[in-house]
């Protein structure tokens, strides 16, 4: 069925401020994926803040054009499915790398992240950004390191006193 002109400017709209608003981009080729799965991968995006659109090619060029996914465009061959992250960069990285675990004929061809073109081989590295709070609790432990090693090595000195005389006490009681 034919997609009219104002459909079209809607879809590309509508794409276009999803991409400006996400903050990584990850597309595969979804060919001889069934049906249920498809429903089982868009049931784990929304669980993961991850956006999902399957859009034509020529469509999807327009949509990008002005955001940071631009870099994009020579990798839309084929068929393609968009997975944008809106929360967590790696959230569409993981959410495909698992799935295409499961299916065989789930093919990852490209990624973008700050405007950069990433090799399909690089899913790995994206997959293993830390989300928001494993982030917020990695800077804290740094934050918190200083301040525990002070503390213990502040208690250090009244313990090693405390060892020093135990051991004098210790010496004069085996000396009598």
């Amino acid at each position: 069925m034919a997609i009219g002109l104002e459909d079209k400017k809607a879809i590309v709209a509508d794409v276009n401020e999803t991409a400006a608003n996400a903050l990584s981009l990850v597309i595969a080729d979804a060919r001889g994926v069934t049906v249920g799965a498809m429903d089982a991968l868009r049931k784990q995006a929304r669980e993961n803040g991850v956006s999902l659109r399957v859009i034509r090619n020529t469509l999807a060029k327009r949509a990008v054009q002005g955001t940071e996914f631009e870099c994009v465009t020579d990798a839309l061959v084929g068929p393609s499915i968009f997975g944008f992250s809106m929360e967590d960069p790696g959230a569409a990285a993981r959410l495909f790398k698992d799935f295409a675990k499961e299916q065989e004929n789930f093919e990852v061809k490209a990624l973008s992240v700050g405007g950069k073109l990433l090799e399909s081989s690089q899913i790995d590295a994206l997959a293993k950004l830390p989300t928001r709070e494993q982030a917020l609790g990695m800077l804290a432990s740094v934050m918190i390191a200083p301040v525990t090693k002070l503390a213990r090595t502040l208690n250090e000195v009244p313990a090693s006193v405390t060892r020093v005389v135990a051991a004098v006490r210790d010496q004069k009681q085996d000396a009598a």
